[in-house]
């Protein structure tokens, strides 16, 4: 087909590139960081912080504060409501929409049109780039690309404004190579009604011959074992010979890995993670069999990293890619060709190795709970035991919630041990409160929990009173500096507290 042949031209010249960069880390970088100033100097934001001055990293990082979401959103807001120039020069009419944020539902990320080119769509270039370069047999454009987005309603809010998931922005503006390689159709992966959309994407692809899967590993899940439902089959190769290739991303990807080579059992199928975020691209697995990604250093990102020791720091101090340690944790601290400066996106970062910087996604700077791509926050959590236990008459001592994750038979949900100082009136009520509320003040959540598709009801189990303290006591970390871990992404702390009350039954 002569769109390989034309591929593999591409992918001989990006390589080229990718390894000048794995070769050149820190000059790229310096490009990178002194490209982004000069282009936003007249900008609003340039104006207020003296960039047309700045000469160095050094006096770039004493002219702007490391911010998070809520010191940005003046800036976003005046953005939303029509102002141009305000963090970078190019028109801003795109924002996705990602919740996790304090005082907000939802939290909005500029996309600007150099992000969309030479970041995100750039991103997914080089990911087939790299594939194809360890696999040249490869024909993944004999075949049609599968992509299940998020949640893809396109929120318009002013003439020129709009808001919706990173996937439903990228979809609606892809290149027509791409648009002519993927399937199902737009308005199928564009639905908003997800019980609706996996019924319809699974009736639209059922006689295609996919080559390529992309999505979050639990939605994909749900897709693949509801097309094995229809075609009466165990094996999805059943249905699709031809499939040799899932690019995942959003949660980890561990506890679904044996779900998938279960309904896809052939070893020639490969699997690659990205780091792909509403604020930017900034990882690729380069290496099929590795659990690391390749730090992307051309995007239009200028890359700063935060020892976990600064967090609470009045002035916290960052380095450069040339003073990471591997194995360390460090805040993910970004400059974007969309206007984010020394923005903090709440994601922690450990080096698995230098020249090349490869990395893996190790945590939040906040506890959350991201198993399926919910990013239940500690705030919405206390939220919702606040409001439960008002409304039920109950209070709350200690609680600790893990993720239940699917299998072939179950959905996935949360569970909850709780120890109470004064059990609800109703315990039923109480839970049915704790999801309704959760739902309310997180909409990650609420789309995971719609239709009980993807997440189940949470599953709550009261602890006798002094569990937790009994805990903490068997670990040695009795004492006010020890702190029962309210949200987790595995369930080492819940099995262990399982297991002691098994003891002592």
């Amino acid at each position: 087909m002569a769109f390989n042949s034309l591929f593999a031209w591409f992918i001989k010249k990006r390589v080229h590139q990718i390894e000048l960069f794995m070769k050149y880390p820190s000059e790229v970088q310096q490009e990178v960081f002194q490209k982004l100033i000069d282009e936003s100097a007249l900008t609003r934001f340039g104006l207020e912080h003296g960039f047309s001055a700045i000469k160095s990293i050094k006096e770039f990082k004493a002219a702007v504060p490391i911010r998070k979401y809520e010191e940005f959103k003046p800036y976003i807001d005046l953005l939303r409501n029509g102002e141009q120039n305000v963090l970078w020069p190019s028109r801003l009419k795109w924002f996705a929409k990602s919740s996790g944020t304090t005082d907000d539902r939802s939290k909005f990320i500029p996309v600007s049109k150099e992000a969309l080119e030479d970041c995100h769509y750039k991103g997914g270039k080089d990911l087939l780039a790299l594939y194809c370069h360890q696999k040249p047999t490869a024909r993944l454009y004999d075949g049609k690309t599968l992509v299940l987005g998020g949640s893809s309603k396109i929120n318009t809010f002013n003439e020129e404004g709009y808001t919706g998931d990173l996937s439903a922005i990228i979809i609606r503006n892809l290149p027509m190579w791409v648009e002519l390689r993927r399937t199902p159709s737009r308005d199928i992966t564009l639905m908003d009604n997800w019980e609706e959309k996996i019924e319809a994407m699974a009736q639209a692809t059922l006689h295609e011959d996919v080559t390529v899967l992309s999505g979050v590993p639990s939605w994909t899940l749900v897709l693949l074992k509801r097309i094995l439902e229809i075609k009466g089959t165990e094996n999805i190769l059943d249905v699709w010979p031809n499939l040799e290739l899932y690019m995942h991303g959003g949660v980890s990807f561990k506890p679904y890995r044996d779900q998938y080579k279960r309904i896809i059992p052939s070893s020639t199928m490969n699997y690659i993670e990205t780091y792909n975020a509403s604020e930017g691209f900034f990882g690729i697995q380069d290496r099929l069999h590795s659990d690391d990604m390749l730090l992307m250093l051309d995007y239009g990102i200028f890359y700063e990293f935060m020892p976990l020791s600064e967090l609470d720091s009045r002035s916290p101090k960052t380095i450069g890619l040339n003073e990471v340690e591997i194995g360390e944790n460090y805040a993910l601290i970004i400059s974007t060709n969309a206007g984010l400066w020394r923005y903090m996106i709440g994601d922690t970062v450990r080096f698995t190795s230098k020249y090349p910087f490869r990395i893996q996604v190790s945590g939040r700077t906040r506890h959350y709970l991201n198993a399926f791509g919910e990013e239940l926050m500690v705030e919405n959590a206390d939220h919702a035991i606040e409001i439960a236990s008002n409304k039920t008459g109950a209070s709350v001592r200690e609680y600790t919630v893990a993720p239940i994750y699917m299998d072939e038979t179950a959905r996935g949900a949360h569970e909850w041990l709780i120890e109470f100082d004064r059990s609800p009136r109703d315990e039923s009520m109480f839970n049915e409160i704790l999801d309704q509320e959760l739902r309310k003040i997180n909409s990650d959540y609420d789309a995971k929990r719609a239709f009980d598709l993807n997440l189940k009801k949470p599953v709550v189990r009261e602890v006798p009173q002094g569990t937790f303290y009994s805990w903490l006591k068997s670990k040695d970390k009795l004492g006010g500096q020890h702190k029962v871990p309210r949200l987790s992404n595995d369930r080492k702390h819940v099995e262990e507290v399982l297991n002691l009350l098994a003891t002592t039954a």
